[in-house]
């Protein structure tokens, strides 16, 4: 089995910066500045794809890491967990379609959509980091 055990450093750091990418790009397109907001996208669906691939190369081979937490810790790490889990699915059809639409010109119906998708990605992108943060800083098994 190959080395993996720097993973779930990079998916945190690969998470940070799709964090930091959609961040940017928000602030772009609020200012008007279109060709740096598709930049900053692109470069935060990059960053995201990595983090997928790695993640589950991580999975695959180590399986799942228990949460050592005790007490009042325990119910907020699996409510934090639970519903990262879940808008993480939910996130990539949501991102493929909004991608999509930039992709096509279709602006009015990529904006209404992307209204929904950029909370739902930062929101994933900031549990992500708070789940690693979690299992592997604040709580770390053995």
């Amino acid at each position: 089995m190959p080395d993996i055990s720097y993973l779930p450093h990079l998916n945190a750091l690969l998470n940070t910066t799709s964090l930091l990418l959609l961040i940017t790009g928000y602030r772009f397109i609020r200012g008007g500045f279109i060709r740096a907001h598709r930049n900053c996208q692109i470069a935060a669906l990059m960053t995201s794809t990595c983090f997928l691939i790695s993640y589950l190369t991580y999975h695959y081979y180590h399986g799942d890491t228990p949460f050592p937490g005790q007490g009042i810790v325990r119910p907020f790490y699996f409510a934090i967990l639970i519903t990262h889990v879940i808008l993480a699915i939910v996130i990539v059809p949501l991102v493929v379609i909004t991608v999509y639409r930039a992709a096509n010109g279709d602006f009015i119906r990529h904006r209404k959509i992307a209204r929904w998708t950029l909370p739902l990605w930062l929101y994933v992108s900031v549990t992500g980091v708070i789940v690693y943060l979690m299992l592997y800083r604040i709580y770390p098994s053995g």
